[in-house]
């Protein structure tokens, strides 16, 4: 399966807006039916914090539902999958508070992103539990990739750990291919 954008209704009066951010049975209707068992959030102050590109390995591997919560992100997936004719190519989109729209990220697809205003809180859904031994990564920057990141980020902040991210031709992980190439995002209403 490929990446594919996500965008809520909301319904709006004078008091404000309701959105429902998640329907497992409107996803499993186009196809995404992972049980997701893990919420993380993250709040990046600065802007141009740059967090990934992370994957976390087989059998550990996983999928994510990605939303921003407050501020502006770009959000990044790059696929990883050795035997994907589309190995090593990405798809990226904007994700805002003011939008309400998701990423959903397949296993098998390495997840970044910058953020594009200051005080960005990020909140993703995932299908496997964390692990530490299954942690990985790729670099940021990897010329292989060439991930067209927004250019009123001049040079974004890394964490130590992000910074040392191997080039994709490194990759120590094998991710099983499903047949699928990465396609164009593909976007559906919640």
């Amino acid at each position: 399966m490929s990446p594919v954008v996500i965008t809520p209704r909301r319904f709006a009066d004078d008091r404000g807006w309701f959105s429902e951010t998640y329907s497992a049975r409107t996803l499993a209707q186009h196809g995404i039916t992972q049980t997701f068992c893990q919420d993380n959030q993250s709040l990046s102050r600065a802007t141009g914090t740059l967090r990934g590109l992370h994957f976390q390995r087989p059998p550990f591997a996983q999928a994510k539902l990605v939303r921003c919560v407050a501020g502006r992100i770009f959000d990044v997936a790059v696929d990883i999958r050795r035997q994907s004719p589309t190995f090593g190519q990405w798809a990226g989109t904007v994700l805002s508070a003011d939008e309400g729209n998701q990423l959903y990220v397949p296993v098998g697809y390495a997840h970044a992103f910058l953020t594009l205003e200051p005080d960005c809180l990020v909140a993703y859904k995932v299908d496997a539990f964390y692990s530490a031994e299954a942690e990985g990564g790729v670099i940021w920057n990897d010329p292989d990739i060439c991930i067209d990141w927004p250019s009123e980020v001049a040079e974004p902040l890394l964490s130590s750990k992000d910074a040392l991210l191997p080039q994709l031709a490194q990759l120590d992980a094998d991710f099983g291919y499903d047949g699928e190439p990465m396609a164009a995002l593909r976007h559906i209403q919640l």
